[in-house]
């Protein structure tokens, strides 16, 4: 028998790869699972992970403290007490107190202002924190603040990271906790929890973790009245499932209950404490009259922000007002602008429905940057750009922008005294 008369024998069938995407595309109109990164490392792979978002997240809030300290007059009150301004006192008086038994209302049925206005879950955390540790409750919120911030940047990196690319994440992070009102991220507020908690729903109904999603969407309902922009971000990506696994041509086997229950889930918090503050007030609508009595707040889809712009740019000659008016400016705009870079989908629905119920409503307008912070999609054209740019270029912008940020936000819980 000649070499010729032998014939190679066949090569082994090639494995299916098991760590490219579930089925669509990163950018595309149904990127709804792709890959959690390279493959390899084990636990150890994640101390890298964890540690850019951290490093980031925490160099700029050590930023954001001094600035501060610096601008901070002596006869004002010390840096933990500017951390808990405004609104977190009145989280403050739930986590210690509780909520009152009904609202109040004058003589002719008006309604007050009233406690029941805020979400639960912030408070609660405080509460736990101080049960445990013994902190007082004002150092619980700022250790409840963050440890949510921080949570934020670890799931905001990973989500764009698998979305985009990891430096586009950590450009996200740099930019997120460093935006004009960014300093909330390290506050008594619930911005730094909200965001977590929406950063995870995302991230896990980009996995197909769809219970995980939806517990996170319903957590973030019981933090923030913009909590349905979450469940609708869910809802958004089980509904593209089939249509992705289509479009792949490599269906795989779906448990068709785990996407409708995770999207059921993630929407019921927001509309489960507005119901039960209508039980424990006996009026159905309580909450919407408690913040049209205590803050004028209603929905009037934008018709006081705009009044509120154009009076700015007309004529204004407040400095605080007049930048606020920018910023919301500059938020819609680069929201527009990154609908062109074609985002995935739920995050897309996320940005813009929080984005909408931020804008569309009549209160404080000085407040509208910072309820902003965790809408995420009008950062995303410079995330983009400065994740492509040359490093020097990209970590000189974003050191600028965490300076000038930092700058004002302290500037407006110190010097301006402004609501926020």
């Amino acid at each position: 028998m000649t070499s010729s008369d032998v014939r190679p024998s066949p090569a082994p069938p090639r494995a299916a790869p098991t760590d490219g995407p579930a089925f669509g595309t990163v950018h595309g109109l149904v990127a709804v699972g792709a890959p959690a990164g390279p493959a390899g490392g084990g636990e150890r792979a994640w101390p890298r992970r964890l540690a850019p978002p951290l490093l980031a997240y925490l160099a700029v809030m050590l930023v954001q403290i001094a600035m501060i300290a610096l601008l901070r007059r002596p006869d004002t009150p010390a840096v933990g007490h500017v951390l808990l301004s405004w609104d977190s006192r009145l989280y403050l008086e739930v986590a210690a107190h509780g909520y009152p038994a009904t609202a109040s209302r004058d003589a002719g049925g008006g309604w007050f202002g009233s406690n029941l206005a805020f979400f639960p879950l912030f408070p609660a955390l405080v509460r736990a924190v101080h049960e445990l540790t013994a902190l007082s409750y004002g150092d619980s919120a700022l250790t409840v603040g963050r440890l949510g911030g921080a949570a934020a940047a670890v799931l905001v990196h990973q989500l764009l990271s698998r979305l985009y690319t990891p430096r586009t994440g950590l450009v996200m992070v740099l930019l997120t906790a460093a935006q004009p009102m960014g300093v909330s991220l390290g506050m008594g507020y619930t911005e730094p929890v909200f965001l977590a908690l929406a950063a995870g729903a995302l991230l896990a109904a980009h996995r197909q973790a769809w219970l995980c999603a939806g517990l996170c969407g319903l957590l973030a309902g019981l933090t923030r009245s913009t909590g349905p922009g979450v469940g609708a971000a869910v809802a958004v990506a089980a509904a593209l499932l089939p249509y992705g696994a289509w479009r792949s041509g490599m269906p795989r086997p779906i448990r068709r209950w785990r996407p409708l229950a995770g999207a059921l889930l993630a929407g019921a918090g927001t509309p489960g404490y507005l119901l039960w503050v209508g039980l424990h007030t006996g009026t159905l609508d309580a909450w919407f009259r408690i913040q049209q009595g205590g803050w004028g707040t209603h929905l009037d889809w934008g018709a006081d922000t705009w009044d509120f712009v154009s009076s700015q740019f007309r004529d204004g000659a407040d400095w605080v007002e007049l930048s606020s008016a920018l910023l919301i400016t500059l938020a819609v705009g680069c929201t527009l602008l990154a609908l062109t870079h074609r985002p995935w989908p739920p995050l897309a629905v996320y940005g813009l429905l929080v984005t909408a119920m931020a804008l569309g409503q009549s209160n404080y307008a000085t407040c509208k940057p910072r309820m902003l912070v965790p809408a995420l999609l009008f950062l995303l054209p410079a995330a983009l750009a400065l994740g492509r740019a040359r490093a020097v270029t990209a970590w000189s912008v974003t050191t600028g922008a965490v300076l000038l940020g930092s700058w004002y936000g302290a500037g407006m819980l110190t010097l301006w005294g402004t609501v926020i």
